[in-house]
Formats: structure tokens, sequence, C-alpha cells
């Protein structure tokens, strides 16, 4: 388990609601609604009187710390030796591009590919222009 929290993996720390906020409100709503077994079409409804993009945001900031875990699991599999592709299947085959250090689509080993996009969605949660700390802040083109 030591390897799963390794800093120097593409794993993360869960970015963390404020206690007392009320996107931490939000965020203990949308966890309880997801561990009651209930219908989730229901369980991700906007709640009555709350602001869509609040929502939203809480959501995708619980989807990436998520993602994060279970990568964190399977990351130690997966080397550049094992897997130097970043494919979804025989049919698709994953490239970067990011304006900056690759200007083109590039083929990547999928750590390298993985460390690269999962850099990249902690820069845009952190970035206050798109996922503003103070709730009724979001800039409603975005989400």
């Amino acid at each position: 388990l030591k390897q799963v929290f390794n800093k120097d993996k593409t794993f993360r720390p869960k970015r963390k609601f404020e206690p007392g906020t009320q996107r931490f409100e939000l965020h203990k709503r949308a966890q309880a609604s997801l561990n009651s077994g209930v219908d989730l079409k229901a369980a991700v409804q906007l709640p009555s009187g709350e602001d869509q993009n609040d929502w939203v945001a809480v959501h995708v900031v619980d989807f990436f710390n998520r993602i994060n875990l279970i990568y964190g699991t399977i990351c130690e599999f997966c080397t550049e030796r094992t897997c130097p592709v970043m494919s979804g299947g025989p049919k698709y085959e994953y490239r970067w591009q990011d304006d900056r250090k690759y200007k083109k689509p590039t083929a990547l080993p999928a750590p390298q590919y993985m460390n690269l996009l999962m850099d990249w969605i902690e820069v845009q949660i952190n970035n206050e222009d798109i996922f503003p700390t103070r709730v009724g802040k979001c800039k409603e083109e975005v989400l």
C-alpha cells in the first residue's frame, strides 16, 4: 500500500473542501448519496436551491480524486516497458498534445501520458478561473 501513496507516482493528494463552507456541505451530500445505494440518476440531480456550477465542480473534483486512487493502485504494473503505447484497445491510440512541449499529437508510453494527463487535470482543477474556491463564482461558459 505504500506504493499507492508514493508522491513520486501519479497519485495526488485529495483536494480538500474547507469544513463549514457550502462546497464542503455539497461534497458531504454527494458522498452520502453515492454511499447510500440510491438511484444514481437521483444522486446526481441538482439539489434544490443549489448552484449548478458548484454542484458540477464538486463532482468533477471527487471524480478526479477517485480516478487518482484507482490509477495509483495499478500504475506500478504499467511501466514504459509493459505499456509502451497509451491505447484504448487495438483500435485506439491516444497521443499527447499540449501546445507547449508537445506541439503535435505525440505517441507516448502509457505512464508518461497518464502523468501528463493527471498534471494537466490538476492544473485545471486548481485554476481559480475555472474552479473558484468561493461558491457561486464559476464561469458559466467553462462548465
